[in-house]
């Protein structure tokens, strides 16, 4: 936890891909970082059609600035596994975080809505905010994944 790790205020990992510089996530990250000391993680899973790309280091590069901006504060970045649910549970793993932010893109065109991302991650037992980058952001234990 963040705690452990001599900080005060909560660790949050966002996880994003396409969606890692939408204005509902930079809105979701300004509007976390006002409730108190919080420091931020991205965490980018690989694409799956193409994992040996450079993409998420580019989603990377382009978002952590904004992230930044949102925050007012350093954002940490890592690149993770293929299966955003793998990847998430490895970063949790670690415990070096508190809860997570899941920024998707709508419904009708999500691969991680549609592997029931969400559900999967509220399961491992941290707080979760689901972003959607049409415009809604769900609290899981509100929503019907």
């Amino acid at each position: 936890m963040a705690e452990a790790h001599g900080m005060s205020g909560a660790s949050v990992l966002i996880v994003a891909h396409r969606t890692a510089a939408t204005p509902r996530l930079l809105d979701a990250v300004a509007e976390r970082a006002k409730q108190g000391p919080c420091r931020f993680t991205l965490l980018v899973p690989r694409d799956y059609w193409e994992p040996e790309t450079e993409r998420a280091a580019i989603v990377i590069e382009l978002a952590v600035p904004l992230l930044e901006r949102a925050c007012g504060d350093h954002v940490e970045a890592k690149i993770g596994d293929v299966d955003p649910f793998i990847a998430v549970r490895d970063a949790v793993a670690s415990g070096d975080f508190d809860e997570v932010i899941i920024s998707t893109l709508p419904e009708r065109v999500s691969h991680w809505l549609r592997r029931d991302l969400p559900r999967r991650v509220h399961a491992l037992g941290l707080p979760l905010t689901v972003v959607v980058a049409e415009g809604r952001r769900v609290p899981v234990g509100a929503a019907h994944w």
